[in-house]
This record gives C-alpha cells, structure tokens and sequence, in this order.
C-alpha cells in the first residue's frame, strides 16, 4: 500500500533523502521530468508540452520529528523538537539517525516528582531519550550530536476505515500527488512539488515557488481533526468521513473564493464529499505560492487527521479516496479562461 510505504520512511526536515528517493522511484515512468533543487525540493513535470491549463500540486515530504543536542554523560541524550509538543512526548519510542538506534524518551519516575511536577508538562530540559547506553562514550559510538529522532510507529488498520501511523503530515498529500501523476491527464501540464523542510517555517516551498510559473496551485496536506464530543461543534476544525477540507484562510494565507468555490461546484457535480476547514490555525506550504511571481492562486486542500503530529495519528480512507477523485475531476474540469 503506497501510504504505508512513505509513512514508514522516516523523514525530517534535512534528512528528506529516503523519502524524495522513495517518491521519486514512484513516479519515474509517468513524468517527463524529475530534479532535486539545492533546498532537497523534488519538483516533476507531466504532459509538458500540453496546451491546456498548467496545474501545480504540492506537498511537503518532510515530518515533526526530534534531533539531538547533547549527550549527557551517563548516556541520555537531550534533544531538541520541530513541530511535536513535550506533552505527547514521555514514553514513546523513536529510532536515531540513518542507523535507526532505537530508543525510549524517559523522565523522572512520577513516583520522585514534586507534586507541582506531576501536575504540569515536563519541560524539554526535564525529558530525554535512553538508548540503553552506560556512558556517553557508549552513546556516542551509535549516535552523535546533530542526528535526527524520529517517532517509531507501526502503520496500523483500526476499524473498518481508519488507518493509524505516523507523518500522515503530509505523507498523505505526498501519496496523493503520486496517485494523480499516475493518472491518465490529458491535456493538462502538472507540475508536482515535493517541498523539504516545511515543518521548520516553510522553508523548502520558499524555493519551489519561484520556480513554478501555474495558473493554479493545489496544496495539499493532513490536517488537524477536532471532532471528539469534548469540542464544541464550531471549534471543530474538520470532522473525518466528511471528506477533504477546503481552507478559506490559515494563519498564513488567504485564499481567494472564485477557486475554492470552483473546487465545491466539481465536488457537488460529482458527487464527492467535501467540508471546510473551521479554524485559522496553521500555515502551510499554500504561503510561499501566494507571492511568487506577483501573487499565484492557490487552493489548500486537506485530509482531516486527529492526533496530528504525533506518533499515532489517524486519518478515514474514505476522505483520502474522496481527495483523490476530487483532484482528479477539478483537474480535468477546470477552464483556465474561466478562472482569470
């Protein structure tokens, strides 16, 4: 299965080598051109010489995720974390560097904690990995400073339609992509954006946009689901079984309404479920697209995931499926004069 495939890569923002080698290897006989910029953007190019609308898809490859710091003498190791909270981190398992050593983030036992410790998040000073190590010699000779940490998570059916494994940000959006340049386009000249470092601040897209020149961009992502009967139902960012998710603004971007209302006119014809996202919170990729060559239209595009950016996220095939068709019949439809 190709999201199984790409979520049990590990992936994080530098360290994108195992994935862009993986999606590459995917899409290397249906894409007329494929090339890795200096930023480790993996940038394809489908139909091009086709006449018609030029469609750019994008998706980031990389994953939150921790990387090393320090080596303490008695062989734990400190880390520093991009995009994961400290609340969701004590007691999981992870996998260092391209070795994947294996490891268990650990803190004081709650049986030694102060009560005022017990009753609030550890800090990141106050946690750490244990790898089994007796010193930081032993440490050392498996892992080193500036290594990666990434969450060990076994991808997983549960239920019927729901599937659990980890960086479903943005594998999802990454399988996606694949599955349309797969597909028989017509007609229509694709550009697919496989952006590195996206979970340290946009960093890979920053480059891509400016070497993309689309009539129209899709980003596409996994995005926060909130839809436990804790929340109240307006605070409920997106819901799964209700399909992708249409933004019509994120902390970063704002997206113009003639597109994203063109994307729910395919979706209505066709039959397809689809839902806003509910909540301003989050940037995307969508952002750097916004102001490359004096402002490109862009639609972000989501599967509702809960529990994103941990080691046990969980998304609905059936939202996953229904993002595909959607792509698919809104690529074949759309009518480039239509949309100036």
């Amino acid at each position: 299965m190709l999201i199984k495939k790409l979520t049990d890569i590990d992936g994080l923002p530098m360290w994108e080598d195992d994935i862009r080698s993986a999606i590459k290897d995917e899409i290397k006989d249906c894409a007329d051109s494929i090339h890795t910029d200096r930023m480790g953007n993996l940038i394809a190019v489908k139909n091009a010489g086709a006449g018609g609308a030029h469609i750019g898809l994008s998706a980031h490859m990389d994953e939150a995720g921790m990387v090393v710091k320090k080596i303490e003498k008695n062989g734990l190791i400190k880390f520093a974390a991009w995009g994961v909270l400290p609340k969701i981190l004590v007691s999981k398992t992870v996998k260092i560097g391209k070795e994947r050593v294996p490891g268990v983030i650990g803190a004081k036992p709650v049986h030694l904690q102060k009560p005022e410790e017990r009753e609030t998040v550890l800090d990141l000073d106050k946690i750490y990995v244990d790898i089994g190590a007796a010193s930081k010699e032993d440490a050392e000779k498996y892992v080193e400073i500036g290594d990666y940490i990434a969450f060990d998570s076994e991808f997983r059916r549960l239920g019927k339609h729901k599937i659990k494994a980890k960086a479903l940000d943005d594998r999802l959006g990454c399988a996606a992509i694949i599955e349309i340049l797969k597909s028989d386009m017509p007609g229509r000249k694709l550009t697919a954006v496989f952006c590195a470092q996206e979970e340290v601040g946009l960093r890979g897209s920053a480059v891509a946009a400016n070497q993309v020149f689309a009539d129209l961009i899709i980003n596409i992502e996994g995005t926060i689901c909130a839809d436990s009967e804790d929340i109240d139902e307006h605070m409920r960012a997106t819901e799964q079984g209700a399909g992708p998710a249409l933004s019509v603004k994120d902390s970063a971007s704002v997206y113009l309404k003639k597109h994203y209302e063109k994307m729910l006119e395919t979706a209505k014809r066709r039959g397809i479920p689809v839902q806003f996202r509910r909540t301003g919170a989050g940037g995307t990729d969508a952002y750097s697209y916004h102001g490359a060559h004096g402002g490109t239209p862009v639609i972000g595009l989501a599967v509702p995931c809960r529990y994103i950016h941990t080691p046990v996220s969980i998304y609905d095939e059936r939202d996953y499926d229904s993002l595909v068709a959607l792509l698919k019949a809104f690529i074949l439809d759309y009518d480039k004069e239509a949309q100036q």
